[in-house]
């Protein structure tokens, strides 16, 4: 007689983002419970735990996650408690966030609105008011 059989564990959590590489093009949503590197193009929604968009990167979607770093180039809302643009981001299109910061020379076309509800990936309704800037001198 053998011993029963244990129940299958779950493989242990990596911690190694998923990377979709330079030469690769996505056509489709992407979800995943950990972390995303995109070098590629991706054409689609992204929901990730932590998503970065790397310097050559294009996403062409909606983002929502808990990190977002963006180096590359995004066309649509991201939505996020952290958002990073780096000196090489291109985003056209609207941030709701808890924290954002802007590197000299990220490029940004949209609506900044700071939402307290945006702290877990999972999707759930934001509604914050708009935020105004003002330059010196204006």
């Amino acid at each position: 007689m053998s011993a029963p059989e244990s129940p299958p564990r779950p493989a242990a959590r990596s911690t190694a983002p998923s990377v979709i590489s330079a030469d690769l093009k996505i056509q489709g949503n992407l979800t995943s419970a950990g972390d995303l590197q995109i070098d590629g193009i991706v054409e689609g929604d992204i929901q990730s735990r932590s998503l970065t968009v790397g310097e050559g990167a294009m996403v062409n979607g909606n983002i929502q996650a808990e990190t977002v770093r963006v180096c590359g180039q995004v066309t649509g809302q991201i939505k996020a408690a952290t958002v990073n643009l780096e000196r090489t981001a291109k985003v056209m299109g609207d941030i709701v966030h808890q924290v954002l910061s802007l590197e000299p020379g990220a490029y940004l076309e949209g609506h900044v609105r700071h939402g307290d509800a945006v702290a877990s990936a999972a999707p759930r309704a934001v509604t914050a008011p708009a935020i105004t800037t003002t330059t010196a001198g204006s």
